[in-house]
């Protein structure tokens, strides 16, 4: 099963060409070594409704499994990520953002920092990772080995009953 995938990286920096994106190469790099697909790749200002926006069209299309976003997750006041992200889901997936943070903390204190939030839309899981890339492929490798059964989960695949 090949999951397909979205990445959206959240910089107002990034979106005014100031600073390079770093996070969605090194996710996309990450995802194509274990064989997904990355369909999608965006970037975005730090804007909630923009987001909300994308996120919807993005789901609502059934192209992908999942869609990741990559930063503003903190505190500044310009982080808006977990907002959009809880405002379009019609299911919460919280257990998903507690292994980050859990397994983060092994890390760095900051991990409870973060607000990083996940839920469903449809047959898509939405997720958001932190923005520095090293953040977003820890993150990203705490909690990937479950992704194969949750996206069989959404898709009803019948062969989802076998891992239970």
């Amino acid at each position: 099963m090949t999951i397909r995938f979205g990445i959206i990286t959240l910089s107002d920096r990034s979106a005014r060409g100031e600073r390079e994106d770093a996070s969605a190469p090194a996710l996309a790099s990450f995802l194509q070594a274990e064989n997904c697909s990355v369909l999608k790749r965006l970037i975005l200002p730090d804007d909630e409704s923009a987001l909300r926006q994308t996120l919807a069209e993005w789901a609502d299309s059934d192209e992908l499994d999942v869609i990741l976003t990559t930063g503003s997750t903190g505190f500044s006041p310009r982080d808006i990520a977990p907002e959009a992200t809880k405002a379009v889901v019609e299911k919460d997936a919280p257990g998903l953002a507690e292994a980050m943070r859990a397994q983060s903390l092994t890390k760095t204190k900051h991990a409870m920092l973060s607000r990083a939030a996940a839920g469903i839309r449809g047959r898509t899981l939405i997720i958001n990772l932190p923005g520095s890339p090293r953040g977003a492929l820890e993150n990203l490798g705490f909690i990937f080995p479950a992704l194969p059964h949750a996206v069989q989960l959404l898709r009803e695949d019948p062969r989802s009953e076998a891992s239970h």
